[in-house]
C-alpha cells in the first residue's frame, strides 16, 4: 500500500514530476504526428486565478503600427461590412474591413462616414458661406449625417468665421432661405483659440452646453472645429479604435490586386483610409506583390495588410515585399468549399500557428481569418499567435451587416454568401440574375439551363472574381456558398458579449492579458490538450431530451 504524503507538501512534490502536466504548444502542434488541426481538436488546460476578469486587458496588435483595444475585425464581405458595420466595430474597439464588391465612388463614401463618424480637432470641417441656403443644410445632414455647419466668409476653412448654422436653425425655415437669415451669429458662440490642447478644448465645450466649438485664429479666422458628440462618444465608447495623431475612428478597406485597383485605392487614401486589405484567396502571387511594392512606394505611411497565407512559405513572399500584417486562412469559413472543391489549403489552428511562429520573427502580426464560430475559438486563435480574428458568419447576422432580415422556416434570418460563391462572382455582371432579391429574400436568382450561356463581350469589375483569379474564365467555379444565419440582434451587444467572454476565458487561463498568453505559450507554462471525437462530444451540450441555448442576457 502507498504512503499518503502529507498535505502539506503538494506543491513540493509537485516538482518531481519530470514535465508539466497537458502539452506544450510544439507538442500540439507537431503536424508530422498529429497532422492537420482545426480549433476543435484542442483544449486550453486552466491555469491559477489571482484577479478578476473585469482586470483582463485585451488589447492586441494587428499591423505593425496599429494596436487594437478588443482583437476583433469584421471581413470585408458583402453581407458583412460596409459603412455601419465599420462604424460600430471601431467604437467597440475593433475594426470593420469594408469590401470592395461595389464601385470605388460608393466604398471611399463609407470610409469618409466613419472617419467623419468620430473626431478630436476636426481639421477639414465641412462649411458654407452666408449666400448658401438652408436646403444646403439639410442636404449637409442627408448625406453626411451631421448638421451644426460653419459659416465663413469664404465658405471654407480659413475663412473669417461669421456663425454657424444648426439643425435646429433651419428648422420650419423655408429651404430657400439665405443662411444670413437664420444662422446663429458669431456673437452668440463660444469659441476657442488656436493652440488649445484637445483636452482644454474638451473642457470649454462640456462647460458651454455648445453643440460646436470653432478654433479661430487671432484674425477670428476658422482653423478648426470640435464637436459635442465626440466628447459624448468618448464617454460612451471608451475602447474605441482611434488613430491617436488625429483622434478619429480608424478607417479599413479592401482592394483587390488589379491595375484598376490602384485608382480605387487613390480615392479610397483621399477618403482618410488608415489600413488596406489586400484581397485575394491565394495571397503568394505575383499580382499581390507588384501590389505591395507599389501600395508602399505610393503611400508609404498606409497600413498594409496582405494574404490570404497558410504556408511560411506564403508569408515569407509577402513580408519581403512589406506586408505590414497577415491574412490566415484558406478554405476554412463555414461558406467557403475551396479546401473541398480545389483540394488546397489548410486546417486553421495548423495554419495560424505555422503562418504567426514564422511572422512574429519579423514583427509582422497575423490575423486568423475564418473558422471562428464563438469565443473560445478566438482565444485559441490568439494562444497559436493571433493578433486578431476577423469573423464573417458570427457577425453576418446582425442589424449592422447589410442586407433585410427575412423569416425561413420559422426563424429570422439574414443573407449571408461566400465571396467565391457564384452569387458574388455574378454581382454586377451584364445579364446576370439581380441579386437583391437574393439578398431580401434568401434565394437564390440564380437558373440552371440545358445551354451555358454566351461568353460576355466585355468584362466588368467584380471582387469576388478578382479574389479567385476568375475574371477571364468561361466557365465560373465556385468556392463558395450562399445561405442565412440567424438574427444576432445588434453587433454592439454581440461583440461586448464576445469581449467579456474572452475576459473570462483569459481568466481560466490564468493570463491577464493577450500578450501574456503568448509569453505563457512560448516559455510553455500555458499548456493544451488534444481532443478525441468523444471528447468533443462530451465537452458539448448532451444527454438532454432539449435544451435553450441562450449566449448572453
Amino acid at each position: 500500500m502507498s504512503t499518503i504524503l502529507d498535505a502539506c507538501t503538494a506543491l513540493e512534490h509537485l516538482k518531481t514530476y519530470d514535465r508539466r502536466d497537458g502539452l506544450s504548444i510544439g507538442e500540439l502542434m507537431d503536424s508530422q504526428k498529429h497532422g492537420g488541426l482545426t480549433y476543435n481538436d484542442f483544449l486550453m488546460l486552466p491555469g491559477k486565478i489571482d484577479f478578476p476578469a473585469s482586470d483582463v486587458v485585451t488589447e492586441s496588435r494587428i499591423t505593425r503600427n496599429v494596436v487594437l483595444k478588443t482583437p476583433f475585425m469584421s471581413s470585408p464581405m458583402d453581407t458583412v461590412t460596409e459603412g455601419e458595420m465599420a462604424i460600430s466595430m471601431a467604437l467597440l474597439g475593433g475594426i470593420g474591413v469594408i469590401h470592395h464588391n461595389q464601385t470605388p465612388e460608393s466604398q471611399a463614401s463609407m470610409v469618409r462616414a466613419v472617419k467623419r463618424h468620430e473626431n478630436g480637432f476636426i481639421t477639414e470641417p465641412v462649411t458654407l458661406t452666408p449666400s448658401h441656403l438652408a436646403e444646403d443644410v439639410l442636404d449637409i445632414k442627408a448625406r453626411l449625417g451631421f448638421c451644426g455647419i460653419p459659416i465663413t466668409d469664404t465658405g471654407a476653412l480659413g475663412g473669417k468665421l461669421l456663425g454657424i448654422a444648426t439643425s435646429r436653425d433651419v428648422q420650419f425655415r423655408s429651404p430657400s432661405t439665405p443662411l444670413s437669415d437664420l444662422m446663429t451669429p458669431l456673437s452668440e458662440l463660444v469659441t476657442a483659440p488656436q493652440g488649445v490642447t484637445l483636452e482644454e478644448a474638451n473642457k470649454i465645450l462640456s462647460s458651454s452646453k455648445k453643440g460646436k466649438l470653432p478654433i479661430v485664429d487671432a484674425d477670428g479666422c476658422l482653423v478648426s472645429l470640435l464637436a459635442r458628440s465626440d466628447l459624448l462618444k468618448n464617454q460612451s465608447y471608451p475602447l474605441a479604435s482611434k488613430n491617436p495623431a488625429t483622434k478619429q475612428l480608424y478607417a479599413a478597406a479592401s482592394v483587390g490586386t488589379r491595375p484598376n485597383d490602384r485608382e480605387r485605392l487613390k480615392l479610397l487614401v483621399e477618403a482618410g483610409l488608415d489600413i488596406v486589405v489586400v484581397d485575394s484567396s491565394q495571397g503568394n502571387s505575383v499580382f499581390q506583390i507588384e501590389m505591395l511594392h507599389w501600395i508602399k512606394s505610393t503611400f508609404p505611411k498606409l497600413e498594409v495588410i496582405a494574404g490570404n497565407v497558410v504556408t511560411r512559405e506564403q508569408a515569407a513572399q509577402l513580408i519581403a515585399a512589406g506586408a505590414d500584417g497577415l491574412r490566415v486562412g484558406m478554405g476554412s469559413g463555414s461558406i467557403c468549399i475551396t479546401q473541398e472543391v480545389m483540394a488546397v489549403g489548410r486546417p486553421q489552428a495548423t495554419a495560424v500557428f505555422a503562418v504567426s511562429e514564422f511572422a512574429s520573427k519579423f514583427g509582422v502580426p497575423v490575423i486568423a481569418d475564418g473558422g471562428i464560430s464563438n469565443v473560445g475559438h478566438i482565444v485559441k486563435a490568439l494562444a497559436l499567435g493571433a493578433g486578431a480574428v476577423m469573423m464573417g458568419g458570427l457577425l453576418a447576422g446582425t442589424e449592422e451587416a447589410p442586407g433585410e432580415y427575412f423569416y425561413h422556416e420559422g426563424k429570422r434570418v439574414k443573407a449571408y454568401r461566400g465571396m467565391g460563391s457564384l452569387d458574388a462572382m455574378e454581382q454586377g455582371r451584364p445579364g446576370a440574375p439581380p441579386q437583391t432579391k437574393a439578398l431580401s429574400k434568401g434565394t437564390s436568382t440564380t437558373s440552371s439551363t440545358k445551354y451555358p450561356a454566351p461568353k460576355e463581350a466585355k468584362l466588368q469589375d467584380n471582387a469576388a472574381t478578382s479574389r479567385y483569379f476568375s475574371e477571364s474564365s468561361a466557365v465560373k467555379v465556385a468556392q463558395g456558398v450562399s445561405g442565412d444565419v440567424q438574427d444576432k440582434g445588434s453587433v454592439k451587444g454581440f461583440l461586448t458579449y464576445l469581449s467579456v467572454g474572452l475576459q473570462h476565458s483569459l481568466q481560466d487561463i490564468g493570463v491577464p492579458t493577450v500578450s501574456a498568453l503568448r509569453d505563457g505559450v512560448s516559455a510553455g507554462t500555458v499548456r493544451f490538450e488534444l481532443r478525441t471525437a468523444s471528447a468533443q462530444v462530451e465537452g458539448g451540450v448532451h444527454g438532454l431530451n432539449s435544451y435553450t441555448k441562450r449566449l448572453f442576457s
